[in-house]
């Protein structure tokens, strides 16, 4: 008798083989996507290489991300004009351009101010060099880093002395930010009653004052490795470098201004202005002391 012969249904196509547990889905025509895979790219279609594809692909999209990209661009040109009209970013990046070698001079500059001879600002072109180029300009660079280590000192010195606190540290440093803002306030007030046309712009102000800084860290240091002694002597050899350096530099500024417009060198106008920048030089060293007196016992 013939062996009998086992009928196996064929599978026809578009349906699964009844011999399988899982759907095969490695393949688009089982389930009928037309779209090619390709390999390796996770069974999504290839996308077109061509901007103009991509376009034609997801127009709304890429018209979204054209329009937002528009509007970022005219939202950061808004926000530039506003701020130059409010903080002078362009002018702040001058007062930031320095080297390492200009800070070296200017440091040395303010703590032996006795030797330099030429005190005049280098112009070129009407407008004054960048301070790496001249030592002699104003800059930001270094009264704002002396702030900062003046702060971190001042913290140092009463961590030494057990009275360190959070609250006394930012006291510390709001009053030495309150008592610059009243300098410049006041100097700005008294260039403006005793009517003085110079070219000495707020942010010099801030520069010139901000330098002060410098020795009173010197100070600080010196109180805490050989005590009061230490202390008095390099804050007193700092004060008297200050005073003159301010004495050499704003007469400058505002006594030179008053020779070029033709006043007297012994009319009154001319000895208030004297008399203003003796008063900014001299107060200096005396908030010098104020704020740092109390660091050192």
């Amino acid at each position: 008798m013939p062996a009998s012969k086992r009928r196996v249904p064929v599978s026809q196509p578009g349906m699964a083989d009844p011999h399988q547990l899982f759907d095969d889905t490695s393949s688009a025509q089982s389930r009928g996507y037309g779209a090619q895979r390709v390999p390796g790219g996770l069974g999504y279609p290839a996308a077109s290489a061509s901007p103009q594809g991509a376009f034609l692909a997801d127009p709304v999209s890429n018209m979204a991300m054209a329009y937002g990209s528009s509007l970022a661009a005219q939202g950061k040109e808004l926000v530039d004009k506003n701020i130059d009209r409010f903080i002078p970013v362009t002018k702040l990046k001058y007062y930031f351009a320095v080297d390492t070698m200009y800070v070296g001079k200017k440091l040395g500059l303010l703590v032996f101010p006795y030797l330099h001879q030429d005190w005049e600002v280098q112009y070129q072109q009407d407008m004054p060099v960048a301070p790496r180029f001249d030592v002699n300009a104003p800059d930001l660079y270094i009264p704002a880093m002396a702030f900062i280590t003046y702060v971190l000192v001042a913290g140092l010195a009463l961590g030494t002395q057990d009275r360190f606190s959070p609250d006394l540290l930012g006291l510390q440093a709001s009053s030495a930010l309150a008592w610059l803002t009243v300098e410049v306030l006041a100097i700005l007030l008294s260039l403006y009653l005793i009517t003085v046309n110079t070219d000495l712009s707020t942010i010099d102000l801030v520069a010139f004052l901000g330098y002060k800084y410098v020795g009173m860290i010197g100070g600080v240091l010196m109180g805490l490795v050989f005590g009061k002694i230490g202390y008095y002597l390099v804050l007193g050899w700092c004060c008297v470098s200050i005073f003159v350096f301010m004495i050499r530099t704003l007469r400058l500024k505002i006594l030179a201004e008053a020779a070029a417009e033709g006043i007297p060198v012994r009319g009154a106008r001319n000895q208030l202005r004297m008399y203003l920048t003796m008063a900014v030089a001299a107060a200096q060293p005396l908030l010098m002391y104020w704020l740092t007196f109390h660091l050192v016992r």
